[in-house]
């Protein structure tokens, strides 16, 4: 077991060596066991030394300093093809580190839409909540992640209505915090046709119609007062 253990941290150090671990956006703090070598390869995409220790049982849930899995440094990462071998072995999508994200959110709030749709197939939980109280569809919206709110708006039980803890809606979002361009007008007509409440005003009581005149965007507001929105 020693030696297995010793050719696995082998294998992994010349893997970090030969990728430059100091160009990836989340790195694990070690921990021990194999449970911190799965993080470390998880955190480089080392789809082999994933393989090898799955199938030697590493600890799938196992945690860094920052509460983070194997399978959310994969997600901060974008590692695909890591996330897919972990998310197939039972790695929990809605496991959340100490920033309150979890792999599901956070693919939804980077326009991660291959991730998103791998968490989707596993499970994820829609009342699991961002730091700001939010869901994946709302920061999706923001940034105007056209195939993440469309992959999202398929499922007719997604809380299209959540509002966070800013009193914003993703329709909201979409507004207040865009530029007002193609991608945000295109998401704005896919929540209404999905049935947004347009009328949802924020805690201020502005509505998204009013929000969208104020900034001056014509088409977007046109979205709106064609739904019948005040």
């Amino acid at each position: 077991m020693r030696s297995c253990h010793f050719i696995l941290s082998l294998i992994l150090s010349m893997t970090i060596a030969m990728t430059g671990c100091t160009q990836d956006k989340q790195t694990p703090a070690p921990s021990g066991g194999n449970g911190s070598l799965l993080l470390k390869a998880a955190a480089v995409n080392d789809t082999a030394v994933i393989r090898q220790l799955l199938e030697g049982k590493a600890d799938i849930a196992a945690r860094d300093n920052k509460q983070r899995t194997a399978l959310m440094l994969a997600t901060y990462n974008h590692h695909t093809a890591a996330a897919a071998l972990l998310i197939a072995a039972g790695a929990d999508v809605n496991a959340q580190d100490d920033i309150l994200n979890s792999p599901f959110l956070y693919a939804g709030a980077e326009g991660y839409s291959d991730i998103l749709q791998l968490c989707l197939k596993a499970g994820a939980n829609y009342k699991i909540y961002n730091r700001y109280g939010g869901t994946a569809l709302i920061p999706a919206c923001e940034r105007g992640h056209v195939e993440v709110v469309r992959t999202l708006l398929q499922d007719k039980t997604f809380p299209i209505d959540h509002v966070n803890r800013l009193g914003w809606t993703g329709l909201l979002e979409a507004i207040i915090l865009s530029n007002g361009g193609p991608a945000h007008i295109q998401i704005v007509q896919m929540l209404v046709d999905a049935g947004c409440n347009v009328n949802l005003a924020d805690k201020d009581g502005v509505t998204p119609l009013a929000h969208a005149r104020q900034r001056g965007f014509k088409e977007i507001a046109g979205i709106l007062e064609r739904t019948g929105a005040k």
